[in-house]
């Protein structure tokens, strides 16, 4: 089993209800959901192309999968994510967008958020005590020799290339596309997607997801609020 800190939206929340008819799977219940009706491409292919972000669910990563140290517990994990989340105040990301990184797709903020960004360093640095080291496969299946210096510093260090600098928030909402099928299946985004992205998305809750058996889906264990009681009333 494993674990991982994660941002994603509550379950009553329009994007969070867009994105399971999307990508086939509710994220809390683990409920598998019915794609959408879209014109130009079909649900086995919509199914095809959302098979990787299907298993993960909808979430932008904080703290990347990992397995616990032998000298803490679930238990511990839980206490101190609610202390932590606890300590930061709700904010907001103006807005995002469907966005295309390397040979998939994500929702990224329109611009780089600072708040975001500040959140998950904290993360990957405060509940690092939780996670044991890494495999010599888990370091193997991270591809080292193709990551720069930075990153492989950072996998050695925090079990993970893409954080600190290395770090851009994203929620992925395809695995990889075929170059030839870029340009269609980002118009069939942009049409699920683009009538809950105008509202600013709102951060106030940090989500622990585990991994149901190995290589199994993950679905969020629990949210964890940000802010005094008081403070949260914005979101």
């Amino acid at each position: 089993m494993r674990y991982a800190i994660c941002f994603t939206p509550t379950p009553s929340d329009p994007l969070s209800q867009v994105a399971a008819n999307w990508l086939g799977r509710n994220v809390f219940s683990g409920e598998m959901v019915e794609p959408p009706a879209i014109r130009g491409i079909g649900i086995h292919e919509i199914a095809f192309h959302t098979a990787v972000p299907r298993r993960y669910g909808f979430h932008g990563v904080l703290k990347a999968p990992f397995h616990l140290a032998p000298d803490v517990s679930e238990t511990q994990l839980l206490r101190d994510m609610m202390r932590f989340s606890g300590s930061f105040q709700p904010f907001r990301i103006p807005r995002i967008e469907v966005a295309r990184l390397h040979n998939y797709f994500s929702l990224v903020p329109s611009v780089p958020c600072e708040y975001m960004h500040y959140l998950a360093s904290a993360v990957v640095q405060h509940f690092d005590r939780f996670r044991a080291p890494l495999s010599e496969a888990e370091i193997e299946r991270s591809d080292p020799d193709g990551l720069s210096a930075a990153q492989f510093a950072n996998l050695h260090r925090w079990g993970n290339p893409y954080v600190m600098d290395e770090f851009r928030f994203h929620m992925p909402v395809t695995g990889p596309v075929n170059l030839v099928d870029m340009p269609r299946i980002e118009q069939a985004l942009r049409n699920v997607f683009e009538p809950v992205l105008a509202e600013p998305v709102t951060v106030a809750n940090i989500a622990l997801m585990i991994e149901e058996g190995t290589g199994g889906p993950f679905r969020v264990h629990s949210l964890h609020p940000m802010g005094k009681v008081s403070a949260r009333k914005i979101a």
